[in-house]
């Protein structure tokens, strides 16, 4: 048992009340300052009529003695941030500024003075800008979009003044791909720009001169783009997309002189592609994470590499290890790398050594760590920790001694949230079919034991290379377990954290050891005392939105099946997602006809909650919309009527993002699962008229 210090009479107003839940201030994002003495991040707040989440900025104390408190405040929010040389605050903010007479919020770089004082815009690039890097020697290198033929920003306004003044919304494309998770790409594109930061910039009223060091270079530069900066403030290395046959692209590093433009390649080969490049502190090697580029029938592989700033070859570092890292960051001695890793339902911290590639764990808990910074005198890491019971908050985790977490207060702590879980967090393993062993987390009510068992929900999922190790407000067990439900969370073939050949077992078969190893865990569950194996119900979103599908043709065990932006035909998901010539390289077209939910529409026998937002361009809305259809269509009484139920959100993307639409996602759901589990009847959710 992973928490047993929840009683039945703790508090859980936060997740039985939607209204509490969703007011919920929400943490992420972590920058520490150059000397190590102040820890930023960003926190989602309700605003005043409770119809959007603002973020806003909050300083954290890094020693753990003082309360967190609120830097920032405006209706636009505050995201983005960085530090000066000098400790001064930067951060992105569409807030307007005073004296301007511009009626469009564009994304503007502001300074927040170390000493105090009012923040002002320091640019602001017509275009906005977005990820912002600061060197140690004052260089400072921002993400900016501007129009294609722009060579200038004076030309890159009167562009976009004439496409305005013109109503002009078309998009040229000249390659692939076109959109991305919620959003059109184009007709602008990132560029990289370069800035100095001066005593001037800090305590004068002058603004940053900003110098294109990129031009336009298409889409190179993509949303998923990170770049870091040398020491010296001399070179930029940044992921580079380059274009490949058949509407493909790949991922490499480039090194970017910053006073002259020139470009070289640091990481290309077409056979890996490179992701989170990061400068050693002593500015000769730069750490990659190396991706080998997978194919129908190899799942690829993912490691660590370091390679000279000056060039030549990646020296492979963790190719042994069998873990996926991320969030990298070096010690300031430079003989050490701290990295992420999934495992086994965690996600610790590890250190891994430069020259030997040797790993030594960080964080002993079942936590997972994101947004790792490592203080200037290597003594502590910074992160945000979360796990399946604790929503993300502030921590230093030790990197000398024993391993050590301990947690940093908070802006949760400041406002007064109560997190309060209705219950107890608890682990259930199982066996494949193949012998392979298989684990999952269980949410259990406080009161769920043999007198009283609890119906059990199967929670799959999304990804599918992923892993139920950390918190969501997207998908949060616990909600459920508030209307007393048991919420299994299992990690089948396909999820990260159990080593390769754990992926290999699902890839390309979809609907094979992914699914039997649900069965499985759902199976062991079952045998629980504290669960009644008579009351069930599925569901999922994205590839877990696929998996309930598959489910649902391929069983009738389960009361009820709830499906959120969920994949249905394969044969037409791929070519319409977001990323086709990805999806390419994991199902070749057999296997995506083989593994295809629709071909078994005549096998659904269990009532089915349909999820899908409009501007979902990652499974795009013709996947619900066929799904459907495919069940309308298939409905047999004389008047029409249906068990099945289609929520459908006009204005939500991949996922419901604004809090009324979240509280109206889960009351539908609640509805939908009292009605079929339960045998209620069917009560149509208030806020759906």
């Amino acid at each position: 048992m992973i928490s047993d210090e929840t009683s039945a009479d703790r508090p859980t107003e936060s997740f039985s009340n939607l209204d509490d839940y969703v007011a919920l201030p929400r943490v992420s994002g972590l920058w520490l300052s150059p000397d190590g003495g102040r820890v930023v991040v960003t926190v989602a707040t309700l605003d005043r009529e409770k119809k959007r989440y603002v973020n806003a900025l909050w300083e954290v104390d890094p020693a753990g003695e003082r309360r967190a408190r609120r830097l920032t405040r405006s209706a636009q929010g505050e995201s983005t941030a960085a530090f000066t040389p000098s400790g001064d605050l930067l951060f992105v903010s569409a807030r307007p500024e005073p004296d301007s007479d511009s009626d469009e919020p564009v994304p503007a770089l502001w300074l927040q003075p170390a000493g105090g004082g009012d923040a002002r815009v320091v640019a602001a690039p017509t275009g906005g800008v977005r990820g912002v890097v600061v060197g140690p020697s004052g260089t400072l290198v921002a993400g900016a979009a501007m129009m294609p033929s722009a060579g200038s920003a004076e030309q890159d306004e009167e562009i976009r003044k004439q496409r305005k003044d013109g109503a002009v919304s078309a998009i040229l494309h000249e390659g692939y791909p076109v959109r991305f998770w919620d959003h059109d790409l184009g007709p602008d594109r990132t560029r990289l720009l370069a800035a100095t930061i001066t005593g001037d910039i800090t305590s004068g009223e002058e603004q940053l001169s900003l110098r294109d060091l990129t031009g336009d270079v298409g889409h190179a530069l993509d949303d998923d783009c990170t770049w870091d900066i040398a020491p010296d403030g001399r070179t930029v290395v940044t992921t580079f997309n380059v274009t490949e046959p058949a509407g493909s692209e790949r991922r490499t590093v480039v090194a970017i002189d910053v006073a002259t433009g020139e470009r070289r390649a640091l990481a290309d080969d077409p056979a890996y592609e490179y992701e989170e490049p990061r400068i050693s502190p002593d500015g000769t090697s730069v750490a990659v994470a190396v991706v080998r580029r997978s194919e129908p029938d190899d799942p690829g592989d993912r490691w660590l590499g370091v390679v000279p700033l000056a060039g030549g070859e990646v020296r492979v570092l963790t190719e042994s290890w069998d873990h996926w890292q991320h969030s990298t960051q070096w010690t300031p001695d430079g003989t050490a790398l701290v990295v992420a890793a999934d495992h086994d339902g965690r996600s610790p911290l590890w250190r891994v050594d430069a020259a030997t590639g040797s790993v030594t764990r960080l964080t002993p808990d079942h936590a997972a760590y994101t947004d790792v910074r490592v203080s200037p005198d290597g003594q502590w890491a910074y992160a945000l920790r979360s796990a399946v019971d604790s929503a993300p908050a502030p921590v230093r985790v030790a990197l000398t001694g024993e391993p050590r977490v301990e947690p940093l207060p908070g802006p949760a702590e400041a406002l007064g949230a109560n997190t309060a879980l209705p219950g107890r967090l608890d682990e259930v393993t199982a066996t494949a079919e193949d012998g392979t062993p298989l684990r999952a987390w269980l949410a259990l009510p406080a009161q769920a034991s043999g007198e009283t068992p609890a119906p059990l929900l199967l929670w799959i999922h999304g990804g599918p290379l992923h892993s139920w190790n950390s918190w969501s407000w997207r998908w949060n067990p616990w909600l459920a377990v508030a209307q007393g439900y048991a919420v299994l969370l299992p990690d089948p073939a396909l999820s990260t954290g159990y080593g390769i050949d754990f992926i290999r077992r699902g890839w390309g078969k979809w609907g094979q050891a992914p699914f039997t190893d649900l069965m499985a865990v759902t199976d062991a569950a079952e045998r629980r005392e504290d669960i009644d194996e008579t009351r069930t119900a599925a569901m999922g979103g994205s590839f877990g939105g696929y998996m309930a599908n598959w489910v649902a043709g391929h069983t009738d065990r389960f009361s009820a099946i709830v499906t959120h932006a969920s994949l249905w035909a394969l044969d037409q998901f791929g070519p319409t997602t977001d990323g086709s010539h990805y999806w390419i390289r994991e199902l070749s077209t057999e296997m995506a006809e083989a593994n295809s939910p629709h071909r078994f529409a005549d096998q659904i026998t269990t009532p089915m909650l349909v999820v899908h937002g409009d501007k979902d361009y990652r499974v795009p809305i013709g996947e619900g919309l066929r799904l459907w259809w495919d069940l309308m269509s298939r409905v047999k009484e004389e008047d029409g009527s249906t068990r099945h139920k289609f929520l459908y959100f006009p204005d939500e993307n991949h996922w419901v993002l604004t809090p009324n639409n979240a509280k109206v996602w889960y009351s539908t759901v609640f509805a939908f699962l009292s009605h079929h589990v339960h045998g209620e009847p069917w009560v149509r959710p208030e806020l759906l008229g």
